[in-house]
């Protein structure tokens, strides 16, 4: 058992936060007031080569393994979580699954793109009635032959407005359940897609979350990804690996707090010695300290598994799960330790305080990630 982080780790570790100091941090809570998308700022993570890292290099992609892809993730999330969940659709929702299961044909006609960063994707499930229960979708995709017709809305969608490519997920025979699910490409510029309204969100109002509209759109066959009834299968297996993303998420949201109250710590003085020396405030550094970094142990982990080709959905849950009550528990203790400070947009714990509640939301709430694991302890 080793603990040591390779070469090649540590320089993805060091070019991810040297990015996150100096091209996310200025302006970062700007973006968060006005809600403003940070297209400048993916544009420049697409050229580091950050939005298809595990993707082959022969489909546009880095070639890298889920340990970098966690070690990115915490680095740019420790700043912007608004940009980090770009960076997590696009790798884990999107690209991995259209490299594990489409075609050659969508590979080369989309993959390439997506990987390399110069188009961005959105992974669409969610709908008004079907958010943790993915079997109920209401979205249709009736064969036609030669296409299949889409109809239906889906919300919640991150990168609604700002994706070229969605994956869709949509039910074609009610009568067959989850196994009548498939799951298609379409393209955000086609007839019949609709973008809806910006959702004005608590938290990561950096990103762009809308709802996407479909009416008589003309699928051809050849987007649907895998067999006929593949797509509810497609969508547990692409979640899985997500929720490894949005761990690592979690623990840079903790551990960016993390820093900055250590950091306050040391200068904040209160009768007549720095807060550090306070033993309320330095067991509550503790605490925090122990917790991330458990949670980043816990994503590692999964990453490990993932990438040994093991069977690592209990392991992702369980990484989501700690993790985002981890960043929820650490980002209120950072508000608490910055005091009065905490509660201003300037000193940034209240706006991580935010972005960490929605870890324990998307991509399965933290219900759902102990519905999965109790079934898998207990089978």
């Amino acid at each position: 058992m080793d603990f040591d982080l390779t070469e090649e780790h540590l320089a993805v570790q060091q070019a991810a936060r040297e990015f996150a100091q100096t091209e996310l941090l200025p302006g970062v809570i700007e973006r968060d007031n006005l809600q403003k998308f940070p297209t400048e700022q993916i544009k420049k993570m697409s050229e580091m080569g950050l939005m298809g890292m595990m993707v082959d290099p022969k489909y546009g992609g880095g070639g890298m393994d889920t340990i970098s892809y966690v070690l990115a993730m915490e680095e740019i999330s420790k700043i912007d979580a608004s940009a980090s969940v770009c960076m997590s659709v696009n790798n884990s929702l999107v690209c991995w699954g259209l490299e594990h299961y489409g075609s050659e044909e969508l590979k080369t006609r989309y993959l390439i793109a997506l990987a390399s960063g110069n188009k961005l994707g959105a992974f669409l499930l969610s709908e008004p009635e079907a958010g943790s229960d993915a079997t109920s979708q209401q979205t249709s995709a009736i064969d036609r032959g030669d296409h299949y017709v889409l109809n239906g809305t889906k919300n919640w969608i991150t990168n609604g407005n700002s994706a070229d490519y969605y994956i869709v997920i949509a039910q074609t025979d009610i009568e067959k359940k989850h196994k009548g699910i498939n799951v298609f490409i379409v393209e955000k510029g086609w007839d019949g897609v609709t973008v809806g309204k910006k959702e004005d969100k608590l938290g990561i109002r950096g990103s762009d979350t809308h709802s996407i509209m479909f009416q008589d759109v003309q699928v051809p066959k050849t987007n649907r990804i895998g067999e006929d009834g593949f797509g509810f299968k497609f969508a547990m297996k692409v979640l899985s690996g997500g929720r490894i993303g949005i761990a690592a998420q979690a623990l840079g949201i903790a551990s960016g707090a993390y820093e900055l109250s250590l950091k306050y710590s040391k200068e904040r003085k209160t009768f007549g010695t720095e807060i550090m020396n306070h033993q309320a405030i330095a067991f509550k550094l503790a605490d925090m300290a122990t917790e991330i970094e458990a949670a980043r142990l816990l994503c590692f982990k999964a990453a490990w598994m993932k990438d040994q080709g093991l069977d690592f959905d209990r392991a992702s849950s369980m990484a989501k799960l700690f993790a985002s009550e981890v960043a929820m528990k650490t980002t209120i203790e950072a508000v608490q330790i910055h005091g009065g400070y905490g509660y201003v947009k300037e000193y940034h714990v209240e706006r991580m305080m935010r972005d960490a509640k929605i870890t324990q939301i998307y991509e399965g709430t933290s219900e759902m990630q102990r519905i999965v694991i109790s079934r898998d302890i207990l089978k």
